[in-house]
């Protein structure tokens, strides 16, 4: 059976590690993404998951990853194998799933850019831990059991490394992080709608430093 490659691991460690948060962005405004992301970046956040939600998710993905070249860049919200090659192409250095299927891991294993894969049960997270997967998005959050819940999956799998999201406050990202298995959290109140919405960036920057202050 094949097992995702050293180069893959090495990569997903290395884009949860940059960052404690993952800000968890959808473009709505094509405009947007780049002075968005820019603010994100000012406030010290270098990792963004851009996700698939809207169509003008793949052109922003490529518009950051050329503004923005010391950011990491990833295709958040990726359900299917098409839409992973179409990550892949725009330039997306990393693929986050809201959940796993036996075809998308089986991809993710040769693919140019390495899968976090999604998971809110042990067994989801069985499909992975099989072929070598050990960084893992836990989603939804909040919903399926949170810090509890992450705490619970560390006897069976003490070597499992998450990214959590969904329902994540801002209050809550410094408990997360102190539960022993977490490298990173994900959310979008780092991007609050209003704020993008207002063309605010300055805000969206202290967002981003006030945040990383209170779990640092």
């Amino acid at each position: 059976m094949s097992q995702v490659s050293g180069f893959h691991r090495e990569r997903i460690r290395s884009v949860l590690s940059s960052s404690l948060l993952m800000p968890v962005i959808t473009i709505d405004h094509p405009a947007d993404a780049v002075p968005l992301c820019q603010a994100l970046f000012d406030g010290g956040i270098s990792v963004m998951e851009i996700t698939l939600r809207t169509e003008h998710g793949l052109k922003a993905i490529k518009n950051v990853r050329e503004a923005l070249p010391q950011a990491w860049v990833g295709a958040g919200t990726v359900t299917c194998l098409s839409q992973y090659r179409q990550a892949e192409d725009a330039g997306a250095q990393f693929i986050v799933t809201p959940g796993v299927t036996e075809a998308l891991l089986d991809f993710a294993l040769t693919s140019e850019a390495p899968l976090l894969p999604g998971v809110s049960t042990a067994s989801e997270l069985m499909l992975g831990y099989g072929l070598g997967y050990r960084e893992f998005k836990f989603f939804p959050a909040e919903v399926a059991g949170g810090i509890a819940a992450l705490k619970a999956l560390r006897g069976p799998f003490p070597d499992a490394v998450f990214c959590p999201t969904g329902g994540i406050r801002r209050d809550m990202a410094r408990d997360y992080l102190a539960s022993g298995n977490v490298q990173t959290v994900g959310g979008s109140w780092l991007t609050p709608a209003e704020v993008v919405a207002n063309k605010d960036w300055a805000k969206i920057t202290e967002i981003a430093r006030g945040s990383l202050a209170d779990v640092s």
